[in-house]
């Protein structure tokens, strides 16, 4: 598996793949049978999409011979399944473009800058880009990758540093005792878990161990409604609030980390030239064709007669997607093939032994 990161110029790829939630990894393991290899790009920084993100500790029941597992645990097992095809992935970047090219193909562009030229392009998007929800206080947003942060990465020394911690559900306590925990040389010298109110919505034993470390005084607590900052020589000083009882109070911060969950953002895909049905793509059900040919879209984020926004519903489409794209690009209808006895796909699958 590799991880890329920006490229100057258009690298070539079979296909694009755009989201890494469990279908648009599943879109990765149906494409290499086909012995396509896939690019596959996500908005957040690690595989998973709503599935990871939203639901990764809880039980899942319906995927198909697996009696129950966790959203996380799901992603892992079709990471491991894609890793024979050795896609690449471009995580933390949000696709903002996808141009047809004069002489076929696609040129798929991120934010960040990195462009592929794609054969073929796979919209698996879900709802949308999942992206952090934003605070909203006037000037702050001029902080943020500095002094104002909506995710922080692995390892981030934060010592020394007075830390505060906005949000009331799991992310913000878990981001808080991640803060009060970390290793001597790395934990700051202050952390304060703000909210709107002294209840906190996450599992019971995430709230046990913040009561422990508040009760320890490893963590501090900070009630009241954010109403603004303090800005001092072109820093960002403090965090404004105003409590319950209605009086300001001053916050004082070196680094805000902002912890209120995900939205789903359609963004730029609703300005690609594709049909759009109350902010779905329309698919025809057979090929999971988008009205631009050569872009295939599965998952949440079509529509067509009977859709079921299920994640089987999902696998499901992503298997005829990638025949059809195959199709369409070698021009000509291809024999149906089964794992269980095609020498190609085992050989593809790394499994393939004489005698098999």
């Amino acid at each position: 598996m590799n991880t890329a990161t920006s490229h100057l110029a258009p690298t070539a790829a079979d296909a694009v793949v755009i989201g890494a939630g469990p279908v648009g990894l599943f879109q990765v393991f149906q494409l290499g049978l086909h012995g396509l290899r896939a690019h596959v790009i996500d908005a957040l920084h690690r595989p998973g999409g709503q599935c990871a993100e939203l639901y990764g500790d809880k039980p899942i029941y319906d995927i198909p011979a697996i009696q129950v597992c966790t959203g996380n645990e799901l992603v892992q097992r079709l990471y491991t399944q894609i890793e024979p095809f050795a896609p690449t992935f471009h995580l933390g970047q949000q696709v903002n473009t996808v141009q047809a090219q004069p002489g076929g193909g696609f040129l798929v562009g991120t934010a960040q800058g990195t462009q592929l030229l794609a054969r073929t392009v796979f919209i698996a998007a879900g709802v949308g880009a999942f992206m952090p929800r934003a605070l909203k206080l006037p000037g702050l947003e001029a902080y943020e990758g500095s002094q104002l942060r909506y995710r922080l990465d692995e390892g981030t020394s934060l010592a020394g540093q007075r830390v505060v911690v906005h949000g009331g559900d799991e992310p913000a306590v878990q981001q808080a005792i991640a803060c009060a925990t970390a290793p001597e040389a790395q934990r700051p010298a202050r952390t304060t878990l703000q909210h709107r109110r002294d209840v906190f919505d996450a599992p019971p034993a995430l709230l046990e161990q913040l009561q422990t470390l508040r009760a320890a005084g490893h963590i501090e607590v900070a009630i009241g409604v954010a109403s603004g900052i303090v800005e001092e020589q072109g820093r960002l000083t403090a965090l404004e609030l105003t409590t319950p009882e209605g009086q300001p109070l001053r916050l004082p911060l070196d680094l805000l980390l902002v912890r209120l969950g995900l939205v789903p953002r359609l963004g730029p895909i609703t300005e690609w030239g594709l049909q759009l049905e109350r902010k779905q793509l329309v698919v025809d059900p057979a090929t999971f064709a988008t009205s631009t040919p050569g872009i295939h879209a599965v998952g949440d984020a079509i529509t067509y007669p009977g859709k079921r926004k299920l994640i089987l519903s999902g696998f499901h489409e992503a298997t005829l997607a990638a025949f059809a794209a195959a199709e369409w690009l070698a021009g000509h209808k291809l024999p149906l093939e089964y794992t269980t006895s095609s020498e190609r796909l085992q050989g593809l699958l790394g499994v393939w032994k004489p005698g098999n």
